[in-house]
């Protein structure tokens, strides 16, 4: 893969707020999104919540690069808003994630604040199906020559092994960045 494709990256901050204080801990994440939403390669943000009464707050950020997001955490709009809670809310984790992992969280609340809407499904399906079925076939094709006398639940357990990687790691990144001119549209 190029090194010229930049991969999106979500960053998940675990804060950990008062309860008594959600509608201090709601402004000052929705100045947060309006200060972000300034930066270039900004795609959005919300927060997971497992309930109501949780002082466990799962913010999200999402950014076009790597590049983007130190942009955005090296600004001085945000030292300034991290300043703004200091001694009120406690971050306790930051992860960042670059593939499709975030897809398999079962959060049980989620409220979105300014994020970038999803392209429609239609075009979700396209985008994939450009880089499934060649590889798809490319996998049966090599694995008839290879490994076609192995019985059939074995041979597709090994395309498999070999094909969800390259579709998350590499081909879907690829064509998701070179689609999003329609994807996006």
């Amino acid at each position: 893969m190029p090194s010229s494709v930049a991969t999106p990256v979500t960053t998940s901050v675990t804060r950990h707020v008062d309860p008594s204080r959600t509608s201090e801990m709601l402004a000052w994440v929705q100045a947060g999104t309006s200060l972000a939403e300034r930066f270039d390669g900004f795609l959005g943000s919300g927060w997971v919540r497992p309930s109501e009464e949780s002082p466990d707050w799962h913010m999200l950020y999402r950014f076009a690069s790597a590049d983007a997001l130190a942009a955005w955490e090296a600004s001085p709009q945000r030292a300034w808003w991290l300043e703004a809670a200091q001694g009120q809310i406690e971050e306790t984790r930051v992860e960042r994630r670059t593939g499709i992992e975030g897809w398999f969280d079962q959060p049980v609340a989620v409220e979105a604040i300014s994020a970038a809407k999803a392209p429609p499904r239609y075009k979700q399906m396209v985008t994939i199906s450009l880089v499934f079925f060649p590889l798809s076939l490319t996998a049966n094709w090599v694995s008839g020559h290879l490994i076609g006398d192995w019985p059939l639940p074995l041979r597709v357990l090994a395309s498999v092994l070999v094909m969800t990687p390259l579709m998350t790691y590499v081909f879907l990144p690829w064509i998701t960045a070179r689609m999003a001119w329609w994807l996006r549209r």
